[in-house]
């Protein structure tokens, strides 16, 4: 089990910790879950969420390398633009979901915690028989990674900046100094709410912590630190997906709705395989449900009207910011369309589910 460099703090300030992704990391805190999304959905949250990977990719043949290993579109990207992609295998599954920023001189792609190992192995593996020279360098460990977000981050983001964080457009970088530490901005999230992530040396970890919410307080910005069970309920409500939920590696981009995410104008690992479910249509979509009379767990089953099973939940929980219990479940395509009655089975009682549109809540981006 790993532990961030903030974890003694964690504990000192009441956090419940449990494992995540091979990490000791807090849940909650003595605020509690519920106040917590909330605080973010207002003011300022901050994450630690050190258990995210980091990687450099460089050399020659790096901007046709990221183009051929990852789905989206990337060779329009400019000096400091970030975007969303997957990574797929051959059989066009998902192996992990990404985000990319394209720095001068190379390429800088967060990876998911639990999935460090396999995808450095696998950049590393097809460097290796790339054409041309590229280089992958696993930054992780020297790196560290602050999530802030809410309405007023990039207000506090201005006030402790060496430079206008609100310059930045949305889904862009910059380099920045926070209290004289060198920071990687990405104006990117994870919770449906403005803000940006922190990229910085490890060592620096609880001093741009404690001055990120020192700063805040001081200057009549609500700025607490967050948990993992808010951060999960933030991104549910804003329809973003978890590995190992809404999308793994034994689930494709098109019945998860990432076509989006697939730049089908070029090529890419597991592209014919995405262009084979494309043509033949998917065996199940992903959808959105509101439940009543219970809160829907991953795994329970979904029935249709005559009782018959027609999908799995593959994460369901309370949603504080619209007040509804919900799901997301993956169901036959015909059942996928917005209105539909179905059920979801919990302990044995069905319950009454409507297939709703997604995101539940608007990210701020989209507004």
């Amino acid at each position: 089990m790993h532990s961030t460099a903030l974890h003694d703090w964690h504990v000192a300030h009441g956090a419940k910790m449990a494992p995540f992704a091979g990490y000791d990391m807090p849940i909650s805190y003595p605020t509690g879950a519920v106040e917590e999304h909330l605080i973010c959905r207002r003011s300022v949250g901050l994450f630690d969420i050190d258990h995210m990977g980091q990687l450099v990719v460089s050399g020659p043949g790096a901007d046709e390398f990221v183009s051929a290993t990852v789905s989206a579109k990337v060779l329009d990207m400019k000096d400091w633009d970030a975007r969303y992609s997957l990574l797929l295998d051959e059989k066009g599954l998902v192996l992990d979901d990404l985000f990319i920023y394209r720095l001068p001189g190379r390429w800088w792609i967060v990876i998911n915690a639990g999935n460090r190992a396999v995808d450095v192995a696998w950049f590393n593996a097809r460097a290796e028989a790339f054409p041309k020279s590229v280089f992958v360098e696993d930054r992780s460990d020297a790196t560290y990674m602050i999530a802030v977000q809410g309405p007023r981050a990039i207000e506090l983001m201005d006030l402790v900046s060496d430079r206008k964080v609100s310059e930045l457009p949305r889904f862009t970088a910059g380099d920045l100094k926070i209290g004289g530490i060198p920071v990687l901005f990405g104006r990117t999230g994870y919770t449906g709410e403005d803000g940006g992530e922190l990229f910085f040396p490890a060592a620096q970890a609880e001093r741009l912590w404690s001055l990120l919410i020192e700063r805040g307080g001081a200057s009549g910005i609500e700025t607490k630190p967050i948990g993992l069970a808010a951060r999960d309920s933030l991104r549910f409500e804003a329809g973003m997906p978890l590995h190992g939920h809404e999308i793994s590696a034994s689930i494709n981009p098109i019945e998860a709705g990432f076509k989006w995410a697939c730049g089908l104008d070029k090529d890419f690992v597991g592209k014919a395989a995405v262009e084979a479910v494309i043509a033949s249509g998917p065996a199940r979509k992903l959808v959105g449900l509101e439940v009543e009379g219970g809160v829907p767990r991953e795994g329970y089953e979904v029935a249709d009207a005559a009782g018959m099973v027609v999908g799995k939940v593959v994460a369901g929980m309370f949603c504080p910011t619209v007040k509804k219990y919900a799901a997301n479940a993956f169901v036959k395509p015909e059942l996928a369309k917005a209105g539909t009655a179905l059920k979801v089975l919990i302990r044995g009682a069905a319950k009454d589910a409507l297939v709703v549109k997604r995101p539940l809540y608007v990210p701020a981006y989209r507004r």
